[in-house]
């Protein structure tokens, strides 16, 4: 089953009638694959549509005369790109300024510079014989970041392996 152009030229037509638009997206399978990067991107935009096929995806005219980009979530094909789309508006909202109560937290999240994120804790300081790293509990600043990228320049190193080499270039 492929969508008719009908209703999609429609919608969209309608809705830029209304306002301007950065981009008309189509979530699709071949798409330019979707990263931190380009969520940092389309966080800075406007107004962004967001196109969702189905089963065998869309008429290929809406891609020759409304789509401005396709994007994919990874290579997976789903029965519906309605689940691509909630992952890009999660991605993208939350680096909106106001969106998160600590808006500075999304800088140091994993993937915002090619690495993966520290490991986290919380209180109490010790659970079930497990203890919070010392330095974490010291108050020096300077110590704990320094942790940090330690921690995550290991946990890339050991778990992502080929984000280290894109990290190099």
């Amino acid at each position: 089953m492929v969508l008719k152009p009908e209703p999609i030229f429609e919608c969209v037509e309608k809705l830029q009638a209304e306002r301007a638009y950065d981009e008309v997206i189509l979530l699709a399978a071949e798409g330019e694959r979707f990263n931190q990067a380009l969520a940092n991107e389309l966080s800075l935009r406007s107004n962004v549509i967001l196109l969702c096929g189905h089963y065998k995806g869309v008429d290929e005219r809406v891609r020759q005369r409304l789509v401005t980009r396709e994007i994919s979530i990874g290579d997976v094909v789903l029965t519906g790109g309605e689940l691509a789309a909630a992952v890009v508006v999660d991605a993208v909202v939350r680096l909106i300024p106001g969106v998160l109560h600590d808006g500075e937290s999304a800088l140091s999240d994993s993937f915002q510079d090619g690495m993966l994120g520290a490991p986290q804790y919380t209180k109490p300081a010790e659970f079930r014989g497990m203890r919070v790293p010392e330095v974490l509990l010291s108050g020096n600043h300077s110590e704990i970041e320094r942790w940090r990228e330690e921690q995550r320049l290991e946990r890339t190193r050991t778990r992502r392996k080929d984000l280290m080499q894109e990290h190099r270039h």
